[in-house]
């Protein structure tokens, strides 16, 4: 939980240690964080809500003849960054974007994840906590500082020195982390050479959301120290594991796990199994938003670990869906089909959607599939009602706009600027002719 500070402290806080910038940040509609950065005698105007920017230069927001927007500081996301500058110290602070008339911009990210976590506290939900899992490459980087496609180890599952040599890199992340409030429970090397992760402790909705967002800095800025590229691209290298972001949710009614029933035979809750429904319903229509990138669907496939279809198991990985094992207060679903290009605001708010109409309309949960579905025949997962996740980009975003919950929880803004980015993003990689292409065809044909 984030300590809320007032605008004195933070003041107080600025100048006993020496902070001389500060960032005012937010992210675009793809996720990619943007900042303002201030003088620290802009501080009070910015705490007063008063910085503005032009929205028009920024993805997805406005066109420019309705530009202005207002940066509202979240003042619990106020961190001195660790590292320091010849000039002192800089500090953050994550903000909301603003219409001039004072209303909440309906493309913001983060806006979107606040409205719909509104929703399940009306709905008697005290917290929706979600934890990551997040997953990078390192590469190294060439004379002139730019990554290259040589690994920086040839390291797998829980390596260590001298095999990893990415550990040095991975620890002084993990320093990093602490010292800006970060409380990591695990590290360590994954299954691809130059591949690791690092898990940090769960939050509420909008701050496991924020620490996303802080966390891919981090890495990339800690990565860049030691000679090395630090990419969250889900599938940079052919042949070899791509990098997810599972994702474990879990709800809470007045401090307790609503996921939880001792007296169920797995443990689950009628509200954990109606919300489990629910993900698997919406599978197809979220997946635009968790797996965002062209790159992302060469992750989805069989055989590198990476969820490929539309099913639910407490036994093993296969299926889009685990329920690890913990119960009581720990009862919780892994959703292992996100990858960390994602934007985490939109991706958080979509599957909380996706949950929560389970609930209000309290669909049947299928049986689970406790077989490794990879090594079942086609009639068979027909026969087990087993669906499959979108195949590309584009028939990810036809199911997005086929999926009215989605379309209604993300608001018009939204999805007219993600759809838009998105097709083009699309029609320029399926126009290019690719150096396999070449390989293949040009002198056979």
């Amino acid at each position: 939980m984030r300590k809320e500070y007032s605008k004195e402290e933070i003041l107080q806080y600025a100048e006993a240690n020496n902070v001389r910038y500060v960032r005012l940040q937010f992210t675009d509609l793809l996720g990619i964080v943007k900042n303002v950065e201030i003088p620290v005698d802009q501080l009070p105007k910015a705490l007063n809500n008063r910085m503005m920017f032009d929205g028009s230069s920024i993805q997805g927001f406005v066109r420019i003849e309705e530009s202005d927007m207002y940066l509202a500081p979240d003042l619990s996301t106020w961190l001195v960054f660790p590292w320091e500058t010849p000039q002192g110290r800089v500090a953050r602070l994550i903000c909301d974007v603003y219409q001039p008339d004072g209303t909440p911009f309906p493309g913001d990210p983060r806006s979107v994840l606040k409205r719909v976590y509104a929703r399940a506290q009306e709905m008697g939900f005290s917290a929706f906590n979600v934890g990551p899992e997040p997953e990078f490459f390192l590469f190294k980087l060439d004379e002139k500082g730019k990554p290259t496609q040589d690994l920086n180890d040839e390291g797998g599952y829980f390596d260590w020195a001298p095999v990893d040599l990415g550990e040095n890199c991975r620890r002084d992340i993990v320093v990093t982390l602490e010292n800006m409030g970060f409380e990591i429970e695990a590290s360590h090397h994954e299954v691809a050479p130059g591949q690791h992760e690092i898990d940090f402790r769960y939050a509420n909705a909008v701050e496991a959301a924020d620490n996303i967002a802080t966390f891919r800095l981090v890495v990339k800025t800690v990565a860049r120290q030691h000679g090395l590229h630090a990419t969250f691209m889900p599938k940079p290298l052919y042949g070899i594991n791509g990098s997810g972001m599972h994702t474990h949710l879990s709800l809470f009614r007045d401090q307790q796990n609503a996921f939880y029933d001792p007296d169920d035979d797995m443990g689950l809750s009628e509200t954990a199994r109606f919300f489990l429904a629910g993900v698997l319903e919406h599978a197809r229509g979220f997946t635009a938003i968790c797996n965002p990138t062209v790159n992302s669907y060469k992750r989805l496939v069989p055989g590198y670990e990476a969820p490929s279809y539309i099913a639910w198991s407490g036994k093993n990985r296969s299926p889009l869906v685990r329920v690890p094992a913990a119960r009581g207060q720990s009862t919780r679903l892994e959703v292992r089909s996100p990858d960390p290009s994602c934007n985490p605001y939109l991706a958080i708010a979509s599957l909380l959607a996706a949950g929560l109409d389970g609930i209000e309309r309290q669909l049947e949960l299928p049986p689970p599939v406790n077989r490794n579905i990879y090594m079942m025949t086609e009639s068979e997962k027909e026969e087990a009602g087993i669906r499959s996740l979108p195949a590309n980009l584009s028939d990810a975003l036809d199911a997005l706009m086929r999926d009215e919950v989605l379309v209604e929880a993300l608001g018009h803004h939204v999805l007219l600027h993600f759809i838009e980015a998105k097709r083009i993003e699309w029609n320029m990689f399926r126009t290019q002719v690719t150096e396999w292409e070449r390989e293949q065809y040009l002198t056979l044909y």
